[in-house]
């Protein structure tokens, strides 16, 4: 029986490709019911209660203690921590905690299946789909102007740097046992999240009313789910394929890592159905770019270059440099549709939209062998992982990321110097 509350769809999905595309890769209708709308934004009130607690204890212990007590139980457990605080030991017992829902078994697929695309999910998809496209959630969009984490150009490419690396760290095979560094360093992430709102509850320029409590609730959802999209449907792009197995099982990776993250178990996403339906809740709400959105835009295409060395005068580097940047700006458009690129004031090159696409062509072409011959696909998988850390390495080589995120620490200090 035909539903007599549907909602009209966002002007995200009223555009080609999005219009297109939710009909053939979404898993049936992906609209909420007015109410399932209503009830989400709740959502954007709502930071972490528990990791906000544990920057409220740092405030209130000698400079440097509070964060030296958490990366003890980080990396050695709580128990390692004599006269632990209750409020260290509250977050510590979330993110100790294995739901009951996790399954391993999908988390190593997810990992395999990672290793296999990364070169085009850290290149292109994560880049240039999601973080590109997160911008459009100008609310979000506040923080990171206001702590300058990516608007600066000079701080862009060490910012897309770490960004890369978590990635890798959370995609690797284990990489989310307990004591692996993608664990670790997502709890790390938790935390900034934590400091950077603590920050920005403190500026008298907060516009509550306007962008909603500082990394809510509602943003970080929208985050993972452009990570966990841009896997599959920034590789569908260029012409890579999934099994039902291997999509079910990088979504259920993106749900885990949401679990450690922080968000309430009413919003994190538990399969592809409810990922795109996140996807239509964020377009419905959270995509309203604005002149930020520009900004952010613009420093991340201009580090695209630096970001991979391509950053010399000579002329090999200068030729470099504008190949890689419009092919990701034409990938870029094609997955973002022409409004929201015109807006951007992302380039347009007829030569480099058809250099995205017939890459499309020549890799759909080769997934045939992959798929059916014996052993290609785990072939796929080794090298994928092998290429992807030696491109990491180079970046980090070049760009230095923090992987700490100490240097956030200083936002949620109330103390005078």
């Amino acid at each position: 029986m035909a539903r007599t509350d549907q909602l009209a769809d966002p002007v995200f999905f009223s555009e080609f490709p999005f219009n297109i595309g939710v009909k053939f890769l979404a898993p049936g209708d992906i609209r909420p019911t007015p109410q399932q709308r209503e009830d989400y934004r709740r959502f954007t009130q709502l930071g972490d209660p528990l990791a906000d607690a544990v920057v409220e204890m740092f405030r209130h212990l000698p400079t440097g203690q509070g964060r030296r007590m958490f990366e003890i139980a980080l990396e050695r457990g709580i128990d390692a921590v004599p006269d632990a605080p209750a409020e260290l030991k509250a977050f510590f017992a979330h993110i100790d905690s294995r739901p009951y829902w996790l399954d391993q078994e999908k988390l190593d697929r997810a990992a395999r299946v990672s290793g296999r695309v990364g070169p085009w999910a850290t290149n292109l998809a994560l880049s240039m789909f999601a973080l590109n496209g997160g911008y459009l959630a100008s609310r979000a969009g506040k923080v990171l102007v206001g702590t300058g984490a990516l608007a600066a150009e000079a701080m862009a490419p060490r910012r897309v740097a770490e960004t890369a690396s978590w990635w890798v760290d959370v995609t690797a095979l284990g990489g989310m046992g307990r004591f692996e560094a993608g664990f670790k360093n997502t709890v790390r992430v938790r935390l900034m999240h934590a400091l950077v709102r603590a920050g920005m509850t403190r500026r008298d320029d907060w516009d509550y009313e306007n962008w909603d409590h500082p990394i809510n609730q509602s943003l970080t959802a929208g985050t993972l789910m452009l990570f966990s999209l841009a896997t599959i449907v920034g590789c569908n792009t260029v012409g890579l394929r999934f099994s039902k197995q291997e999509k079910a099982a990088v979504y259920h990776l993106w749900r885990y890592v949401g679990y450690v993250i922080g968000l309430d178990a009413d919003i994190v996403p538990a399969d592809e159905t409810d990922t795109w339906r996140l996807l239509w809740l964020q377009a419905d709400y959270e995509f309203l770019p604005d002149e930020d959105s520009r900004t952010l835009s613009k420093a991340l295409v201009s580090a695209l270059g630096p970001l991979y060395g391509f950053d010399g005068n000579d002329l090999r580097s200068r030729a470099l440099r504008r190949a890689f940047t419009l092919y990701s700006l034409s990938y870029s458009r094609i997955l973002l549709g022409k409004s929201n690129s015109d807006f951007l004031e992302m380039e347009n090159s007829r030569v480099f939209t058809g250099a995205v696409l017939a890459t499309a062509a020549v890799n759909s072409v080769l997934e045939v062998p992959r798929r059916f011959i014996p052993g290609a696909t785990r072939l796929s998988e080794k090298w994928g992982r092998r290429t992807t850390e030696r491109m990491l390495a180079r970046i980090t080589r070049v760009n230095h990321p923090d992987r700490s995120y100490g240097r956030h620490d200083r936002l949620a200090d109330t103390r005078a110097a």
